[in-house]
This record gives structure tokens, sequence and C-alpha cells, in this order.
């Protein structure tokens, strides 16, 4: 069996991510009213100093989707582990890289 060590497996004094940092999260999901919206609101839950003017917009060719770039300052690897949950499990969204 293939196991592929989970995030929270990796020693802090072996993270690729030297904390706090600036962080870019992709999330990608329909171009709906109110996407943009739900994804800085949660944004800001995990990083106070979020600002919303940073975001990238990026619609698909048909736009049906939209690609949102979200820079955060992450500060723990357990911030970004709820982040992604937290994004990830968001109706509108599609998926977060």
């Amino acid at each position: 069996m293939n196991h592929k060590p989970a995030m929270q497996d990796i020693p802090p004094d072996q993270s690729l991510i030297d904390y706090p940092s600036r962080f870019p999260i992709k999330v990608m999901g329909l171009n709906a009213d109110g996407f943009v919206h739900a994804i800085t609101g949660i944004a800001k839950q995990f990083d106070a100093t979020f600002d919303a003017a940073t975001v990238e917009l990026r619609p698909s060719k048909g736009d049906k989707y939209l690609g949102v770039t979200l820079t955060i300052t992450a500060t723990s690897r357990a911030q970004l582990d709820e982040l992604y949950r937290t994004l990830s499990t968001h109706p509108m969204v599609k998926m977060v890289l």
C-alpha cells in the first residue's frame, strides 16, 4: 500500500514553508453571484490581515467557471490545513489548489 504522508506528518523543521509568509491559494467554482464574496469571507476568518483588493480573478473560456487566487498570510501548517478543508467543503467551490 502506497501511503503519502499528510502535511501534519511532516516535521516542522522539514516544512518547505517559512511561517509567517504570503501564500497564494487558487479556488475554482461556478461563476455565480456571491462566489467571490463567500470565499473572501472564509479567507478573512483565517487571516485577519487578508486584503480582498489582492484577489485575482480568472474566468474560464466560456465564463461558466471562475478561478480566484487568494493570497493570505500563512502562520502555521494547521491554519493552512483548516483553510483548505473549509474552502474544499464549501458548496460553491469545485476545487482548491
